[in-house]
């Protein structure tokens, strides 16, 4: 996840500048989050803010949501959800089921990192709602991939991150969790705000990233 950020927010918000805090994978996110929070809410300025993003994995997701919302409230921030004004501190995004589900989005984006890989792909049954890819959507890309004569030790996940995150053009991008995710970086990053932290979680390897926090500075005027 760290990886695919680092490439993917530059183009996503250009003259905003962000900072990812890595975890140790999902668990060390949750267990460290409210108490990393907490020490944000003593300084943070008015015009900074976080997103937390973590896979869903096999958690349901309107409990992991949640959970996130509840850690974040506790800690004394307002939350994009809970926000009556539009005036927010931290946002909550949840990968479904995880990263690779944003690749499925933009296959196109897939194909032009990797171009042996089929163009029809999304036409699939199989493969045609990106968030709701059964059987383990890495492990399905990863076949794919292999399939077509890339990754045939095994798919290497910061590589991919950071190949497919060149190609991503987040207005096309068909997969739900992404698009919540874009409209709250964009949102964050308009004009007179700023991206402050965001934090991603995920299963993933120590090699592909594990979680990670990203903190953004200000918008360059």
């Amino acid at each position: 996840m760290e990886a695919f950020l680092k490439v993917l927010l530059p183009r996503l918000s250009p003259g905003a500048t962000f900072k990812i805090h890595p975890f140790q994978g999902k668990q060390d996110l949750l267990r460290k989050l409210e108490r990393r929070l907490r020490a944000y809410e003593k300084w943070l300025p008015s015009h900074y803010r976080i997103a937390v993003v973590i896979d869903r994995d096999s958690d349901d997701c309107r409990k992991l949501k949640d959970r996130l919302e509840s850690l974040s409230i506790h800690s004394g921030l307002v939350t994009r959800t809970r926000s009556s004004c539009g005036r927010w501190q931290v946002v909550n995004r949840i990968v479904v089921e995880e990263l690779e589900a944003w690749y499925f989005g933009d296959w196109t984006a897939v194909c032009e990192a990797y171009p042996r890989t089929p163009p029809n792909i999304p036409s699939k049954a199989a493969y045609r709602c990106p968030d709701a890819i059964l059987g383990g959507t890495w492990e399905k890309f990863e076949r794919i991939m292999q399939r077509h004569g890339y990754f045939k030790g095994g798919l290497r996940k910061v590589e991919a991150a950071r190949a497919v995150a060149e190609f991503i053009e987040p207005d096309r991008n068909s997969s739900d969790s992404f698009q919540k995710f874009r409209d709250a970086i964009v949102e964050a990053t308009e004009p007179n705000s700023v991206a402050a932290e965001l934090t991603s979680g995920d299963r993933r390897r120590p090699a592909a990233g594990g979680s990670s926090m990203t903190t953004g500075t200000r918008r360059a005027r």
